[in-house]
């Protein structure tokens, strides 16, 4: 037979390798660090009820066969002009210029808005891949609403996603990693985060803190760790300082005979002794520093930069 008979059957050719950067970016409480959380199968970004509560950009690795994503969450899209407002206006700046694929996500009960219009018209004009994430598909009005919203055609994809049941995140991987570029893995398969263990137990110890306290009082607490022991190996020693800006927050963090800070060291306490799985004796602090959040220097050395 001639030379033009056709090849015998082999194997299909191996798919190059992708890695890239990858920034959620959305409104406050959108789900972006629930759904970071989910992504990753492991909690290294806090979670709570109420708005704001992410305040840097948090880098989580995913290492999956044939692609790995560097994942920033970062703060929700907002306006301001205090120096804590443009620490975290810059960390969202940062994280959309680093990125090769951006996730805008949407909670569709709140819609599409003017600051969404306005990121995915600078995303676009700078030649960053969008893909658009309809969060909390959940929850029955988000599943009702209307999606994609209307008016997004130069968004690259459109998906839906539930960060609790996981729903739809494959779909959302796919459409990442299809925009990453084709290159190594950056990080070691086994790396979760780029941050370290004493900014991650500052952050569990701020959600116990939003969860256990008034709707004001966080949004002007830090967490400042002071002391991480780790020289024993079956117990860590935590030593941290719960940052306010008035004497009268204080006394709240406090609470009557110190039940308060009693009640958000045992919730901080569980958290960490999860992610590090060990035991923490965990000593915390209420210190009054009416500058922490006005002062650049400070912010920086919180981890807020």
């Amino acid at each position: 037979m001639g030379d033009g008979g056709a090849s015998k059957p082999g194997k299909a050719p191996a798919r190059p390798h992708r890695a890239g950067v990858v920034a959620l970016l959305g409104l406050p409480n959108a789900g972006k660090s629930s759904l970071l959380n989910r992504l990753l199968g492991e909690k290294i970004a806090i979670v709570t009820a109420k708005a704001q509560t992410t305040r840097s950009r948090i880098l989580g690795i995913l290492s999956r066969p044939g692609a790995q994503l560097l994942i920033h969450d970062t703060p929700g899209l907002l306006e301001g002009s205090r120096p804590l407002d443009r620490a975290m206006q810059q960390a969202i700046q940062e994280a959309a210029e680093d990125a090769d694929v951006v996730a805008l996500l949407v909670d569709p009960r709140r819609g599409w808005t003017r600051l969404h219009e306005h990121w995915l018209e600078r995303l676009h004009a700078a030649g960053r891949p969008v893909v658009l994430v309809g969060t909390k598909q959940d929850a029955p009005e988000a599943a009702r609403a209307p999606w994609p919203p209307p008016g997004v055609e130069r968004a690259a994809a459109a998906v839906r996603v539930s960060a609790r049941t996981g729903a739809g995140v494959e779909a959302l991987l796919d459409a990442l990693v299809e925009r990453l570029p084709v290159g190594p893995a950056l990080y070691p398969e086994e790396q979760l985060t780029d941050r370290n263990l004493r900014f991650l137990a500052a952050e569990l110890v701020r959600e116990a803190a939003f969860e256990c306290l008034g709707e004001e009082v966080p949004y002007d607490l830090a967490v400042e760790v002071v002391d991480f022991d780790e020289s024993r190996p079956d117990l860590v020693r935590i030593r941290a300082n719960l940052l306010v800006r008035r004497v009268s927050q204080k006394a709240i963090v406090i609470g009557a005979g110190g039940t308060k800070v009693k009640e958000i060291g045992t919730r901080a306490r569980r958290a960490i002794e999860e992610l590090l799985a060990r035991r923490v004796h965990l000593e915390l602090w209420a210190k009054v520093d009416p500058k922490w959040s006005a002062r650049p220097k400070r912010l920086k050395s919180l981890g807020y930069h």
